[in-house]
């Protein structure tokens, strides 16, 4: 505290020499003014943490104390010559220990070279005006409410990281955790992980929403209360800003929550629930706060989340809610079979642009058979054993009217996160495949082969070379589990019709190859996943 008293002593007598000037050369910068608008707020401080690191040449307004380096003392230090009273610095906390409570799965990492840890993130967030009415084309226009109180938060983040620091890849991963089943959980690091962790990503598990940290707090596990009992979150209309201040803190030069290293690209993920947050923080927050390098949504609805909402005045979006068509950034959709359906093909973007691309995914559901298997499945290729296998004699844990969609998802999604990764980084964008093929809508049809699969759209072996009808119909018997809904069905073919198609094993293995091949020279499917499906393949008991 003392020396942070002598830095605010420091910057007031050095703020004396950086007054306005209307000279030959304008307006001389202000000492804080990062953005060098002439103001110093929030956009400032944000930028220094951001910059935290840097060496600092003589006179560099980011470098308060003048020790020739930006560091976060000297964005707590230009706090005092904010024109805003919200204006703070995210403090993290932790690791906190012991790494055996942190509750949110992946129990494999340590065997495949990773560590998982968890840090409390503390700031002040501030909620968003819009102007209103909202616009049709996703392009709002946000400003941070100086009319509301500020919301003081302390939410967790949990890092699943290399041990081995030359092991990354220089990719850090944000995901929104999905709050819809009541508690937290982290569907794009289950469908994805087995790329991040070949590939040396870093990921973040961010508890941006009030349902989360709430249920951590309030666990009937004594030991899970004890263990967040401090957190604090203010209600949704903050959590764009906690958001991100995530993303900050994970930019920083040798980020805490990376171990000391630094990322090159910031990515920011959500899926179903919060994919509807994503398009919010894309329409609204980005553009203005421009924090993230590229985004990942994955199976959004027609409407993207409310800006604000109770006990603040509730902003709901229009429907549709478009992805707005003038950003910086590189925006990848992946909507699932159910998805397009589902939204009433409001979630469709009205076509790709420089910056977005859709994939929409045929013979897939919003969740499915992986959904489950990837809670544990360390990367070995065993899970494309399993999933082939539920091809045959799909999987049912749930009691639910069919067995669980076996589909190609989880393989897709992998190559669409190795895509969006090269776009950031080279800006060569990803292929863009056709759209599902439709022929009606309200209610939505989908046009299908003689097989019962869907047209159109991301093709795969799995529908291609089928040995099952994959779709997103499902449903629960009275009293049964609610969210059979969303896991789709496989309907096997029976050994006949397998025969029928495919007279040989060698005959499907051949076309099942092939069309493996083609998807990887597409840009749908990488080269490690297409190996495991083909040795999937060559293991099965022809015609069973």
């Amino acid at each position: 505290m003392r020396y942070l008293q002598t830095l605010i002593t420091l910057a007031m007598i050095t703020m004396s020499h950086y007054t306005y000037s209307q000279g030959c050369g304008g307006p001389t910068p202000l000492l804080c003014d990062a953005n060098s608008d002439q103001v110093i707020d929030q956009s400032d401080i944000d930028e220094i943490v951001l910059a935290k690191g840097t060496p600092a040449d003589p006179g560099d307004i980011r470098d308060l104390d003048g020790d020739g380096l930006v560091s976060t003392l000297d964005a707590r230090g230009c706090i005092a010559y904010c024109t805003e009273t919200t204006c703070a610095v995210p403090t993290l906390l932790g690791p906190v220990l012991p790494d055996s409570q942190i509750s949110l799965g992946a129990s494999y990492l340590a065997e495949v070279g990773y560590e998982k840890k968890e840090f409390f993130l503390a700031d002040i967030a501030r909620s968003y005006t819009a102007v209103q009415p909202l616009p049709s084309d996703g392009k709002l226009v946000v400003t941070a409410d100086a009319e509301v109180v500020a919301g003081d938060y302390n939410t967790r983040l949990v890092v699943f990281r290399p041990i081995n620091g030359a092991d990354f890849n220089g990719t850090v991963v944000l995901e929104w955790l999905n709050v819809s089943a009541g508690s937290e959980s982290n569907p794009d690091w289950l469908m994805a992980h087995n790329e991040f962790i070949r590939s040396g990503f870093a990921w973040i598990g961010v508890s941006a929403q009030s349902v989360g940290v709430n249920a951590l707090k309030n666990s009937t596990n004594s030991v899970v209360a004890a263990r967040y009992s401090q957190l604090l979150h203010p209600g949704d209309s903050y959590s764009y800003d906690i958001f991100k201040h995530a993303g900050l803190a994970a930019s920083e030069v040798g980020s805490v929550l990376l171990g000391g290293l630094t990322a090159d690209v910031v990515l920011a993920d959500g899926e179903s629930q919060s994919a509807g947050r994503m398009v919010t923080y894309i329409d609204a927050i980005q553009p203005i706060e421009p924090v993230y390098d590229g985004f990942f949504v994955h199976s959004r609805f027609g409407r993207g989340a409310s800006i604000s909402q109770a006990p603040l005045p509730s902003v709901q979006f229009p429907s549709p809610s478009p992805i707005r068509d003038d950003l910086s950034v590189p925006v990848m959709i992946l909507q699932a079979e159910g998805d397009v359906i589902g939204s009433n093909l409001e979630s469709r973007q009205p076509a790709d642009t420089s910056m977005i691309r859709e994939w929409e995914m045929a013979g897939t559901s919003h969740v499915d058979s992986y959904t489950l298997l990837g809670i544990n499945d360390p990367g070995d290729g065993s899970s494309a054993n399993t999933m082939f296998g539920y091809l045959r004699a799909p999987n049912n844990p749930f009691g639910c009217t069919n067995g669980f969609n076996a589909g190609p998802q989880t393989y897709i999604v992998q190559a669409a996160y190795r895509a969006l990764d090269t776009w950031v980084r080279t800006g060569v964008a990803p292929p863009t495949p056709p759209r599902l093929t439709d022929i009606s809508s309200s209610p939505v049809v989908l046009a299908r082969d003689e097989n019962g699969n869907a047209l159109g759209g991301v093709r795969s072996a799995q529908v291609d070379v089928p040995l099952a009808t994959l779709d997103s119909v499902n449903s629960a018997p009275p009293g049964g589990f609610g969210f059979c809904r969303l896991f789709g069905r496989t309907v096997p073919f029976s050994s006949a019709r397998v025969m029928e198609l495919y007279p040989t094993k060698f005959d499907f293995t051949e076309m099942w190859s092939n069309s493996i091949d083609t998807s990887v020279t597409n840009g749908f499917l990488l080269e490690a996943d297409g190996d495991a499906l083909k040795a999937a393949a060559s293991g099965w008991q022809y015609p069973d």
